[in-house]
């Protein structure tokens, strides 16, 4: 029996190379081609799974990483799970600040994959001493021998996504991508992707996602970070309140903003039209490309491409709680019928 078994190393071997799907029925009204590039099926479910393995390999080969170090992150969540993941894997410790508008979910995932976590208040300035920014750099300080990633200006986070999820979009369209839509938040993700793609075609037009109450629109157009911009929002690992250096804002063409109501809602509804289980910025990509469609952006022979970024299953006790939808007043008369799936014999 010399025949070898046909198995992963490890789970870190199954990150990248996530399948481009053709959007069907939440597109049906919608001019053009619609792809969504699902990043939920890395093994992390985040398109983040990228650049932990990225950031953490280029250390070891740096020699800044050695068996026994801790490695110290700020995140919303996505990015904390996949840093846990890779440092189980190759045996670091984990220390996460992460913002309080995560979802119990992440957090409690968080806990599970090992890391210590700190929660952090969200709607504090980048600079307060409690925000998670200066939580993490206090760590780092306070904690021999860690490194701290320091995805919001770490040149390796674009890096990752131009030598990974830009060449995959390219090949997987055949070179026939001629939108890419993409969330911002640290800008890693659209930055990257947009590099490599502007490379092979500067026609292809490349636009961010932004929430309302972000700065990240208004940079862009007036190079002028404008905080009478900042007030809270509920969605996560988009947008923010200060400009992060991992974004080139030269590779993005424009940006438009969706609400934190509309998003969640789109969101349920690539679930339950695609049987994709979006997660929150999926729902406001895909509510970006329903604004983008209405203002005429695409033509017939459009392919546009999104990247939904990660997993519904971290957003139980938010967007698809109808509790949550309704203490935020996300739920009304309109949309009551979402509510009424579930029937309790007695």
């Amino acid at each position: 029996m010399g025949d070898k078994i046909n198995a992963c190393n490890n789970i870190l071997e199954l990150i990248g190379n996530t399948p481009l799907v053709k959007l069907n029925k939440i597109s049906q009204n919608l001019t053009g081609n619609f792809y969504a590039k699902v990043e939920a099926f890395n093994p992390g479910h985040s398109s983040k799974d990228r650049i932990a393995a990225y950031i953490i390999e280029e250390a070891e080969h740096k020699g800044i990483l050695t068996e026994g170090s801790t490695i110290i992150e700020t995140t919303s969540g996505n990015t904390g799970f996949s840093i846990a993941m890779v440092s189980i894997i190759k045996g670091y410790n984990c220390i996460l600040a992460v913002s309080s508008k995560s979802s119990p979910d992440k957090i409690d995932m968080l806990r599970s994959m090992g890391a210590k976590v700190y929660v952090c208040p969200a709607h504090v300035s980048a600079d307060d001493p409690r925000s998670y920014y200066q939580v993490a750099k206090r760590l780092h300080e306070e904690t021999k021998g860690s490194i701290y990633i320091n995805q919001y200006f770490n040149e390796l986070n674009m890096e990752a996504h131009y030598k990974t999820t830009g060449p995959e979009i390219w090949k997987q369209t055949n070179g026939n991508i001629t939108h890419l839509v993409a969330c911002s938040g640290t800008g890693g993700t659209i930055s990257g992707t947009a590099r490599f793609l502007k490379e092979q075609n500067p026609d292809i037009a490349i636009i961010g996602v932004d929430a309302f109450g972000s700065v990240l629109k208004k940079y862009h157009e007036t190079g002028e970070l404008d905080t009478d911009e900042i007030y809270p929002y509920r969605i996560e690992g988009l947008g923010k309140n200060l400009i992060p250096g991992a974004t080139d804002f030269g590779a993005i063409d424009e940006f438009i903003k969706v609400t934190d109501e509309e998003s969640a809602h789109t969101a349920r509804e690539i679930s339950k039209t695609e049987g994709i289980f979006a997660g929150y910025t999926c729902g406001a990509v895909m509510q970006a490309v329903k604004q983008l469609d209405a203002e005429g952006k695409f033509g017939k022979d459009s392919n546009v491409v999104l990247i939904f970024p990660d997993h519904g299953s971290r957003y139980m006790s938010k967007i698809y709680s109808d509790q949550w939808m309704e203490d935020q007043g996300f739920l009304n008369n309109n949309n009551v019928e979402e509510t009424q799936q579930i029937q309790v014999i007695r």
